[in-house]
């Protein structure tokens, strides 16, 4: 009786955040609109492993590591926000320096290469799950239902433009969210009641120097905020700026505190090799709903986040080509370059190219940033550009040594 009463808490819990986040006034806002594409990024394939995966490097003290990459983000968000504000005109109006342009330039071909693999990953992975669930187990049939999704996006993006891929975006979104919203309720419910004992999580037993390279890649985990830099198409500099700020904040609280709330099931972890399924299968403990519902999450986690880079890629061939290649032309052409990785390459292996670049491109607009200091006359204190010029030196850093784990 007790546990049919959790369920349907959990459910009604569930079914109402998800009708509060399909309410006309909040997906007809346009900051919520705008919020939602960089937001779908971040709470993308790592959310349900990055509480294993902390565990595993850091043990109880693992909600202050991931409050560390949050913060991180946040400093390398600044970095895109400041390029939203200041480059953007000076490469608009073509006064740029010749290092300007290179730089930003570099930047948009290492981030071209990361959405399109990173897309192609987020596309293979959601089938595997539906797979797993279907208790199929075939490459071939995998490979097929990531065509099938790939050409889908592709072809609503460019029928409908970015307003279709939003709509797509704003579902998948408010189905995740509402499942995050649950499953927080119920691991709260659950700690509250059976104590909050972290006695058996003691991280793994790894080298230091191996242990700090997957801390660094884990910066990876929570990417996807730069999408809104390339959403300029759409919405003008104020509205990408606050969006991406939304996005950071509502995402940083939902990690941390999902870090924190399932610390205490992930003793039953130890030694054991962290993946998304077993979240799932721990899920069982706090109500036997929450597996169903997580695997729900997943699907719509990995279609969400595929949605979103492709809306980004999209926007950044616009903006590269200078409006040759439409935006809607772009979506059909990350879409084809990802059926043919997915036939023609482990996607699983080459992610971690993706994860590189994505450093790379993170150290690029750094230097985009102090260049456009310069370059601009825009107004900086010796403190920015210092904060500037140690995040550029760590993605660099991150990007050669990091070990990627998203």
């Amino acid at each position: 009786m007790a546990e049919m009463i959790e369920n349907s808490v959990l459910f009604l819990i569930t079914m109402g955040a998800f009708s509060l986040l399909m309410w006309r006034r909040v997906r007809g806002n346009s900051l919520w609109r705008a919020t939602v594409t960089p937001l779908a990024s971040i709470i993308g394939s790592g959310f349900l492993i990055v509480a294993p995966l902390l565990s595993d490097l850091s043990g109880k003290w693992a909600p202050f590591a991931m409050a560390g990459i949050v913060a991180l983000a946040w400093g390398l968000g600044s970095v895109v926000r400041f390029n939203i504000r200041h480059a953007e005109p000076v490469l608009a109006a073509g006064n740029e320096t010749r290092a300007l342009r290179w730089a930003e330039d570099a930047s948009r071909m290492a981030l071209a290469l990361a959405y399109i693999v990173s897309v192609t990953f987020y596309l293979r992975l959601m089938a595997s799950f539906v797979m797993d669930a279907a208790d199929v187990h075939s490459v071939f049939l995998g490979n097929m239902l990531a065509t099938l999704v790939l050409a889908f996006i592709g072809v609503a993006g460019f029928l409908r433009g970015l307003g279709g891929l939003e709509a797509l975006e704003e579902t998948a979104v408010s189905v995740k969210l509402a499942i995050i919203v649950a499953l927080l309720a119920g691991l709260s419910w659950h700690d509250a009641t059976g104590g909050y004992v972290l006695d058996g999580v003691v991280p793994g037993d790894m080298p230091f120097a191996e242990r700090l390279r997957m801390l660094a890649g884990m910066l990876l985990v929570v990417q996807g905020f730069e999408t809104s830099r390339y959403l300029g198409h759409a919405y003008d500099a104020d509205v990408r700026v606050k969006s991406m700020k939304l996005a950071q904040l509502l995402s940083a609280a939902i990690y941390i505190l999902f870090v924190a709330l399932l610390l205490p099931l992930l003793s039953s972890l130890s030694g054991e090799k962290p993946d998304e399924t077993a979240i799932i299968g721990l899920s069982q403990q706090v109500a036997s709903l929450l597996p169903s519902l997580l695997v729900v999450a997943a699907v719509m986690s990995q279609f969400s986040a595929a949605v979103a880079d492709t809306a980004g890629a999209g926007g950044l061939g616009e903006e590269q080509s200078g409006g040759r290649l439409p935006a809607q032309k772009g979506y059909l052409l990350v879409a084809g370059a990802g059926i043919v990785i997915v036939w023609s390459a482990d996607v699983f292996e080459i992610v971690a190219v993706a994860s590189r670049a994505f450093a790379a491109y993170y150290g690029l607009q750094a230097l985009v940033a102090l260049l456009t200091i310069g370059d601009a006359k825009v107004e900086a204190g010796r403190g920015l550009r210092l904060i500037f010029t140690l995040l550029g030196f760590l993605m660099l850093l991150i990007a050669l040594f990091a070990l990627p784990v998203g």
